[in-house]
């Protein structure tokens, strides 16, 4: 679609009042929904993490794209072992899969029922996938009449170049499941919101075994004790700022390429 920026004096859907959503709306312009979890993510980053993170991604692009940024689902499907560090830590709230696809399908249906036709949902926590489309799904098949389309964003980045995969993972890379609260998120959050990382607590750690399947109990060396799912102290507000360019780069050209304004 064509950039075509519209001044506004907040782009947070919260702090609009009711006339100003009601303009935006008429004018074409779109919202976000950005989804997380309120989650364990180590001894050194917040529980909010996710909903920070996706919340942050939709400011980023949302002034070119004409988008308002509605709060965030900052509770998501329970943590799971082996890419969240499980539901044994304190703070970890969580909801369950028919929790959570009723309450992000009621806010979609009420956008929908707002009159905006162009609609992100933008996800940052990993165990949300799939839960997040059937929403939009549902949505879409109450709305039948409804001009509105739904980018569902289940992964908030698909590829990041190997200059800068590099820079991140000079060890090699791990793999997505094993870095949570580590080299990638610390980094991001060291550029995005330093004010909230404790980094003299960040540590290196690792499950004593990470297998490719789930179990149920979880065994104790499924999780680390830390929460911190691999080399935390690896970070730095640098590499979060180059990671974080590419990330606001694919996210703006996938709104603008399916998301196109009349």
């Amino acid at each position: 679609m064509e950039e075509r920026p519209v001044a506004q004096r907040t782009r947070l859907f919260a702090e609009m009042t009711w006339p100003e959503v009601a303009d935006a709306a008429g004018r074409g312009a779109g919202v976000v929904l950005p989804v997380g979890s309120t989650e364990q993510h180590g001894y050194h980053l917040p529980l909010a993490t996710d909903a920070i993170l996706a919340t942050e991604l939709a400011l980023a692009v949302a002034e070119p794209l004409d988008l308002l940024v509605a709060p965030a689902v900052a509770y998501g499907y329970r943590s799971r072992p082996l890419s969240g560090g499980g539901q044994g830590f304190a703070g970890t709230t969580s909801l369950r899969a028919s929790t959570l696809m009723a309450l992000v399908e009621d806010v979609l249906r009420e956008l929908v029922r707002q009159g905006f036709e162009r609609i992100v949902v933008l996800n940052w926590h990993m165990e949300n996938q799939n839960f997040v489309y059937e929403s939009a799904y549902l949505t879409l098949e109450h709305h039948r009449d409804s001009p509105a389309r739904i980018l569902v964003a289940e992964l908030a980045f698909q590829d990041l170049s190997p200059g800068t995969m590099d820079l991140l993972f000079p060890e090699g890379f791990p793999g997505w499941d094993v870095e949570h609260a580590s080299i990638m998120e610390t980094s991001l959050m060291l550029h995005l919101k330093p004010e909230l990382v404790l980094f003299d607590r960040a540590v290196d750690d690792a499950a004593k075994r990470h297998p490719w399947y789930d179990v149920v109990p979880v065994p104790e060396d499924f999780v680390p004790a830390s929460g911190t799912l691999w080399k935390a102290t690896q970070a730095s507000a640098d590499k979060g700022r180059i990671a974080w360019d590419e990330i606001v780069v694919q996210m703006r050209a996938a709104i603008s390429k399916d998301l196109v304004q009349a």
